[in-house]
């Protein structure tokens, strides 16, 4: 699977990185294809990357990650990078790549039969239980509020089965040219070999932005989860740039013991839409670290020469005989390389054979979700949360 290798895969020998290295992942085999060309070839650097002005330059500030990227959403410039296609686990910021995949491909309204498998997963996630059916904006709201484990896997399995929703994922991690990117669980819990990078993590981000509905749900501050006709849960977004950060218009956390903190955030001020990513953070100061690059970013948009670019994804691959429900046709503009979406209908989605579609298989274990901030646990979990 070419994308399994990332774009870091090729290098034989990596540049020391200050104490943070530790959650880098290993080279992938040389016979692997690589992909470490793409934004630029500044970026395959595992060091700083940034061109100061000459007068009137500020500085990058110090953040306590080994990657970020920060870049002009509108423009695709990426304006500083470190380490932009190291391989690292994502945590939750992986159900970023899950919800941008699946929203333009299930009917919001339509409802889906919670199995075993979703509801076994741990505590602190939103709670479904086995046998009821969940609406799929429901779901949505639970996913990206409060990063509900077992809701990723629920709105996956609708694809078809768990297997067939990641492989969509992956798949559409490919059509975006996040090349960098291996999905194994929906939710981003650990599993070996799942990674991602703060490139690839950018360009999910500005696709995340070109879908008004992933802004709508990704951007509601409360919520109220029914987990039974007689029982409801508040749920309460866990995104603090939303309310604490100038202009923050969206993004996701996300915390396990391995990937320690990750995060995406999007903010807008004046016009300009930038985006941040930073991975293998020090845990309570991922948030605080993404709020200091993008104020970085605010103030030298436009005055430091850009490192590289976001690429565009590729052009579309679909299949004819299946029609796109109206609302993702309305919500999404560019059309995916996992295959074609469902009609409105009974069904939250038709089975569907995803052209390009990297065949995972994947099992599920036992999910997660830790308030923000939770102690590391031995199996790690995703988290955050206010």
């Amino acid at each position: 699977m070419p994308q399994a290798a990332g774009a870091a895969a090729a290098r034989t020998a990596f540049a020391s990185l200050p104490a943070k290295q530790g959650g880098r992942q290993s080279a992938a085999p040389a016979s692997s294809v690589t992909r470490q060309d793409v934004g630029g070839a500044e970026l395959a650097s595992p060091g700083i990357a940034v061109h100061y002005p000459a007068s009137g330059a500020i500085r990058l500030p110090r953040v306590p990650a080994s990657a970020y990227i920060i870049a002009d959403a509108k423009t695709g410039q990426v304006l500083a990078a470190r380490d932009a296609h190291g391989l690292f686990p994502p945590a939750s910021t992986l159900k970023m790549l899950t919800a941008i995949t699946l929203i333009p491909r299930l009917n919001p309204n339509a409802t889906v039969l919670a199995t075993q498998q979703a509801a076994d997963t741990e505590e602190y996630d939103v709670g479904l239980v086995a046998g009821h059916r969940y609406k799929v904006s429901d779901l949505f709201n639970a996913l990206l509020l409060i990063s509900a484990n077992d809701a990723a896997v629920a709105l996956t399995q609708a694809t078809g089965s768990l297997a067939k929703g990641v492989a969509m994922i992956n798949a559409e991690a490919h059509h975006l040219q996040a090349y960098d990117v291996v999905a194994k669980q929906p939710n981003g819990l650990p599993a070996a070999g799942q990674v991602t990078s703060a490139y690839d993590q950018a360009l999910i981000a500005r696709q995340a932005l070109a879908i008004p509905a992933f802004m709508k749900y990704d951007s509601t501050r409360t919520a109220v989860f029914p987990i039974t006709p007689k029982r409801m849960v508040p749920l309460v977004n866990q995104n603090t740039l939303l309310t604490d950060y100038r202009g923050g218009i969206g993004g996701k956390i996300g915390w396990t013991e391995a990937a320690e903190a990750t995060y995406i955030g999007m903010a807008r001020r004046n016009g300009t839409t930038l985006i941040v990513t930073v991975l293998h953070c020090t845990s309570l100061q991922e948030v605080t670290s993404g709020e200091k690059l993008l104020n970085w970013g605010f103030a030298m948009d436009g005055k430091v020469r850009p490192v590289g670019e976001l690429v565009s994804p590729l052009p579309a691959v679909t299949t004819s005989h299946v029609a796109r429900h109206p609302s993702a046709r309305r919500a999404d503009t560019r059309k995916t390389a996992a295959g074609a979406a469902v009609a409105s209908s009974a069904l939250p989605m038709a089975p569907l054979a995803a052209a390009g579609c990297l065949a995972f298989a994947t099992g599920l274990g036992g999910a997660l979700l830790v308030r923000r901030r939770r102690p590391a646990r031995p199996e790690g979990g995703s988290r955050s949360g206010p």
